[in-house]
């Protein structure tokens, strides 16, 4: 009895050993096809090649740059200010135990795959200073994880998501500097209770972009403010300009009864004698 607890024991490890030293196949269908949209022109990925993808992690030990292991599977991945290029890979989803993803501070363009929903561990996303385009992902609120969302300095264009602002989690998030226009969802941008809340750096630099916190708020019908004064000042000096030429056309016709009135007394009419 000793001896067979012994060997299932020892199975048990072994199994154990064998799995944290074999790669995820899912771990390295994303690797893959991430290396294949990306160019490295300063060949700072020089270990990122099909051989290492199948053996990308050993237990807690990685042997791709940039790539962090947790019990054999890739669960951080910070390949920042490498100037990289390229677009991002929707099998980026296939990492589905990754739980930090940094690509900041690269050229990376093309739109956010809305594919990154799978990634439901996932609790930083840093895609700042990039040159990503297209509309943010509403998908992205099923992350439920997702505590960091940075994505300023980029050239991405539409509104914000409000479904983003169902991310209870959430603690730092940075839109800022790109092209996005509409008003800021209140659930992003007027937080209440527990939830953290953001100010207006968060937010600066999209001309199109209004809404609390923002200073430069715009009306229903899409007028600035600098608009509505421009607007009430012009009509403010058309009615003066109006008012003084009403005032001029009435001291005109004063000015004219006057002098009739005068060349009455001057000339008077003579009166038959009875």
């Amino acid at each position: 009895m000793i001896t067979f607890l012994y060997y299932m024991i020892l199975v048990i490890i072994l199994t154990s050993y064998l799995h944290m030293c074999t790669s995820d196949p899912s771990d390295e269908s994303c690797l893959t096809h991430l290396s294949s949209t990306l160019r490295d022109p300063f060949n700072n990925l020089q270990n990122w090649t099909k051989p290492n993808f199948k053996n990308s992690c050993n237990g807690f030990t990685s042997y791709l740059p940039g790539a962090t292991c947790n019990n054999g599977r890739i669960y951080k991945l910070s390949l920042t200010n490498l100037s990289l290029q390229g677009t991002l890979s929707p099998y980026l989803a296939n990492c589905t135990n990754l739980q930090s993803l940094d690509l900041s501070s690269n050229l990376i363009s093309g739109p956010i795959p809305s594919d990154l929903q799978r990634l439901v561990n996932l609790a930083v996303l840093n895609l700042s200073s990039n040159r990503l385009n297209g509309q943010i992902p509403p998908q992205l609120a099923l992350c439920a994880y997702l505590n960091i969302i940075d994505l300023h300095d980029n050239f991405l264009t539409g509104q914000i998501p409000h479904e983003l602002g169902l991310l209870v989690r959430l603690s730092v998030f940075d839109v800022s500097n790109n092209k996005l226009s509409g008003e800021i969802p209140a659930s992003l941008g007027n937080r209440s209770g527990n939830f953290a809340r953001f100010n207006a750096t968060s937010f600066d630099g999209n001309k199109e972009l209004y809404g609390y916190p923002l200073e430069g708020l715009k009306s229903g019908k899409g007028l600035s403010v600098l608009a509505i004064v421009g607007i009430g000042l012009g009509s403010g000096f058309v009615s003066l300009v109006l008012s003084f030429a009403g005032v001029c056309f009435w001291l005109k016709i004063t000015e004219h009864k006057m002098a009739v009135e005068e060349g009455k007394i001057n000339n008077p009419t003579y009166m038959p004698d009875y």
